[in-house]
């Protein structure tokens, strides 16, 4: 979920919708991602000058077969970035690249130690920045320029997960 301009965004999985929140409580849909893109499950959602939806796909995982879907603010949708793979987070750096959250990337069911982070460049070339996470489920920019990462976000007795700090120079 986000918040832009005093409205609050979200995207639906099980209904595969993005959609507004207003102060007063109105939901309207911003787009129905299933009807253009079929049950994709989006998962993760970002805002940079457009919306930016990441979807987690059915299971048993294959990879490659998630992507990041550009949606304008009157709802037009389009694939931006393909042959990602369970994607559950999305940012950007102040310098416009985009960073992809992958939570397991093994073919078949969800396995420990296989999520990572994807850099997007704007050429469209992605580097692999941070690999070997225990289902990670979140990431955002800290006000310190680092990026910061919910690991063990699942599977793990209550308590167990962790907060990662990556650092850039």
């Amino acid at each position: 979920m986000i918040s832009l301009r005093g409205d609050l965004y979200a995207v639906e999985p099980n209904h595969g919708e993005l959609v507004k929140v207003t102060k007063n409580g109105n939901i309207s849909r911003v787009v129905d991602v299933s009807a253009t893109q079929g049950h994709i499950v989006p998962t993760a959602l970002a805002y940079h000058g457009n919306f930016y939806i990441g979807n987690l796909n059915t299971f048993p995982v294959n990879p490659g077969s998630s992507g990041i879907f550009k949606v304008t603010p009157s709802g037009q949708i389009k694939k931006d970035e393909g042959g990602l793979t369970t994607v559950l987070g999305i940012t950007f750096d102040n310098k416009d690249r985009m960073y992809v959250l992958e939570m397991t990337t093994a073919p078949g069911n969800p396995t420990p130690f296989t999520g990572k982070v994807i850099r997007i460049l704007p050429s469209g070339e992605q580097e692999e920045i941070v690999t070997g996470l225990f289902f990670p489920t979140g990431m955002t920019f800290g006000p310190d320029g680092s990026l910061y990462i919910s690991n063990m976000g699942f599977g793990l007795p209550p308590g167990a997960g962790e907060i990662l700090k990556v650092k850039f120079y």
